[in-house]
């Protein structure tokens, strides 16, 4: 019930969608929160290679059915089914959809609904009275506007990625010679031969491990941190609702929007350089990791400098705006330093990259000055090192048992594996 006006009654629809979600029987359709006052709904869109319609579409075609407008002769329609159930959500006054929750450029893409409390129509309902209704849906196409050109940038950058990652595939691409590793204690008979095998593995794991650990700072403030399990990410400024952090553009590239500062954070001459920054950082960085390592292709206005284990020059590296992606981290590279390592010990290899927005970087910098910087993380590489690290630790205690012997010998060969 509305002040003022007659709340239109979806009771039917609010009541189907609860027991849909509740059952349990359509794939993808279930309650996104303990409370049970989300739900998530399937979004694939029809015409991808992998949609399923006898799942991805079967929520929609029972409404349809449900409602009686169920195409004749039983021909499928995935599309008019789909279209139905989202004109009756979003006409509804008992639905919200919550954008930021929304998952759409995933392998299983959803949707996410709010079911709004009855307390709360009205004020729905009096609001689109008074205009805003209107203010809203001229913003709304604001920001489908600018979803469509980042979306089209992607499409445009895909290809790109994709040759990266094909010339890790490519059989004259340096690889890792493979062998058994072992470490052979003799005593001065050649006797009680003792075979240890040891293997250091430099591939990123096909598990649930992320690929990549974004960290965004302001001034040194850590105010972001999120892991990515897909291949491309983008870091960039969403002016619009729709660019909240989550998976928004196409499969497989995940995008992180640059958050609001924490208040007080920014005051003076920082807060205005900061307001400043945020427009040119519209079109952000896309990162890409591939076999050979990370990459970046800038598509801002604002400069971007980087800074990262394996340059071989000195002093602040610039992102230029090229139509190829930069490499910010080699696999290769890494894996030579981790066998010096592993053999002759000392500093472990670094295995991650920072960003600067705006502002030039070098190695000697402090972070805590700078507006916007971003950490690269790369879980998998610390990994190994930490691995390394403990066979160094093994390897002492095997050296101290190894030096009773009159002769104390100890063969030592480790071999990264690709």
């Amino acid at each position: 019930m509305a002040t003022g006006g007659r709340v239109r009654s979806t009771r039917k629809l609010r009541s189907w969608i609860v027991e849909q979600v509740s059952s349990g029987r359509y794939p993808g359709l279930v309650w996104d929160d303990p409370a049970k006052t989300m739900f998530r709904i399937p979004w694939k869109h029809a015409g991808k290679q992998d949609f399923r319609s006898d799942e991805d579409a079967a929520i929609f075609k029972a409404w349809s059915e449900f409602k009686g407008k169920l195409t004749d002769e039983g021909r499928a329609d995935p599309a008019s089914w789909k279209t139905r159930l989202r004109v009756a959500l979003n006409k509804s006054c008992e639905f919200r959809e919550v954008s930021e929750r929304s998952q759409l450029d995933i392998s299983e893409p959803y949707k996410v609904y709010r079911l709004v409390p009855l307390s709360e129509q009205g004020m729905v309902e009096n609001k689109k009275k008074t205009g805003e209704g209107k203010r809203k849906r001229s913003q709304c196409g604001r920001e489908d506007k600018a979803i469509k050109e980042l979306k089209e940038e992607e499409a445009a950058v895909q290809p790109i990625i994709s040759s990266v990652q094909q010339v890790g595939d490519d059989d004259n691409s340096p690889q890792t010679e493979q062998s058994d590793s072992v470490i052979v204690l003799k005593n001065a008979d050649l006797v009680n031969e003792l075979q240890v095998n040891l293997m250091i593995e430099t591939a990123p794991p096909l598990g649930g491990q992320p690929c990549l650990i974004i960290t965004l700072y302001y001034l040194g403030h850590e105010v972001l941190k999120r892991e990515i399990f897909g291949n491309d990410v983008r870091i960039a400024h969403f002016p619009s609702s729709h660019g909240t952090t989550g998976s928004l553009g196409l499969v497989g590239i995940e995008r992180i929007a640059l958050p609001k500062p924490p208040p007080s954070l920014f005051t003076g001459r920082k807060e205005q350089a900061f307001a400043s920054l945020l427009p040119y950082m519209e079109k952000g960085v896309m990162l890409a990791s591939t076999k050979l390592g990370i990459y970046a292709k800038r598509f801002c206005q604002a400069r971007v400098f980087w800074t990262g284990p394996h340059t071989s020059e000195s002093g602040p590296h610039k992102l230029e705006c090229t139509d190829h992606p930069v490499m910010l981290f080699s696999r290769q590279a890494f894996q030579q330093e981790l066998a010096v390592f592993s053999q002759s010990g000392g500093a472990p290899p670094r295995c991650g990259v920072t960003l600067c927005f705006g502002e030039e970087l070098s190695d000697t910098d402090d972070l805590s000055s700078k507006l916007i910087t971003v950490q690269i993380s790369l879980p998998w590489a610390m990994q190994t090192i930490q691995q390394a690290q403990s066979v160094q630790n093994s390897l002492a205690i095997i050296q101290d048992l190894t030096s009773q012997s009159p002769l104390g010998e100890v063969t030592l060969n480790l071999v990264s594996l690709q």
